[in-house]
């Protein structure tokens, strides 16, 4: 009986959202282009579960590139009216089109002339017909047994926020990188790191240049303790590595290992990351190639830092 009743509810609820689908044409885009053309910010409203709908659209707006905030409509018709002003857009959520605080507050919009974009099921309703571009979220029925409380319909409203919001996200030409920006904190955050907040430089990076014996390349690999260290030329650029794989196995192979030069023992060519790449792409860089650590290039090759494995566990990007 539970499970037969919460299958029916994801039933109804999936297949209203999936009847979004039908209900997008020329007023969707109409919207998202007015959306895309506001000078000032989005103001998203919406009342009881309607207005928590229009809270995350509005969280979803603003972390997108798109500057928003939630109006709360009885709010703003005691006083916090203020918030809105001309250049900006205001989407009004509600599904029959005539929540009261909603309907009383096309009368200022109209005065200000600023444009509304509604989402109701129903083009005809008071909202619906005074809005300047209308988003139809019109379902059959609601997941409720009793066909009342918003169920499937809160879900296609949110199911179509999220359809602005990514359409205009894409219109403006959002970016990872600016997604970044917007989400410098926890998980997200952390993803978004760049490689020139992790590495290591100046003296904590492991270099020698050609002519170095080995026995002192020995002493600064174990002196940096990044188990590599850069061979760098006169002008600071990459010539090389050696790691301490590579020593062992020229140990290995070569008694007089100790009397060689970094010259005449490293390794070109080693693995190198640009500073303004994510520190995701390190790891996976690091990961494909089955080593620990890169050396950080600009251009030119010159070397600007170092990043090891455990600089990425510390920050727990894994």
């Amino acid at each position: 009986m539970i499970l037969d009743s919460a299958r029916r509810v994801l039933q109804i609820e999936a297949d209203s959202v999936r009847a979004q689908i039908g209900n997008l044409g020329p007023s969707f885009v109409a919207a998202v282009e007015a959306l895309h053309a506001c000078r000032g910010r989005v103001v998203v409203t919406g009342m009881g579960k309607s207005g928590i709908i229009a809270q995350k659209i509005a969280a979803t707006l603003a972390s997108t590139g798109t500057p928003a905030f939630f109006l709360h409509p009885a709010e703003a018709i005691h006083g916090d009216l203020g918030m809105v002003a001309r250049g900006d857009v205001v989407v009004a959520l509600s599904y029959s089109g005539e929540t009261e605080e909603i309907v009383r507050l096309i009368d200022f919009l109209k005065r200000l002339e600023i444009p509304l974009v509604s989402m109701t099921g129903s083009a005809g309703s008071t909202l619906g017909r005074a809005a300047t571009h209308h988003v139809s979220v019109e379902i059959s029925r609601e997941a409720c047994p009793l066909n009342l409380a918003p169920t499937a319909s809160t879900t296609a409203m949110l199911a179509m926020g999220d359809a602005v919001a990514m359409a205009l996200s894409e219109k403006r030409g959002f970016r990872e990188e600016d997604f970044a920006a917007l989400h410098p904190g926890g998980k997200l955050g952390k993803k978004f790191l760049r490689v020139r907040d992790l590495m290591r430089r100046d003296g904590r990076v492991p270099r020698v240049d050609p002519s170095t014996r080995m026995s002192d390349v020995i002493h600064e690999m174990s002196a940096k303790m990044m188990g590599i260290t850069a061979v760098t030329d006169s002008g600071g650029r990459l010539a090389g590595a050696i790691s301490d794989g590579d020593l062992r196995r020229l140990l290995e192979r070569d008694g007089e290992l100790l009397g060689k030069t970094a010259g005449e023992c490293a390794r070109p060519d080693p693995k190198t990351i640009s500073e303004d790449e994510f520190a995701s792409a390190a790891l996976r860089r690091m990961e494909d190639s089955r080593i620990t650590s890169l050396f950080v290039v600009d251009e030119a090759g010159r070397l600007l830092g170092a990043l090891h494995l455990h600089d990425l566990w510390g920050v727990g990007l894994f």
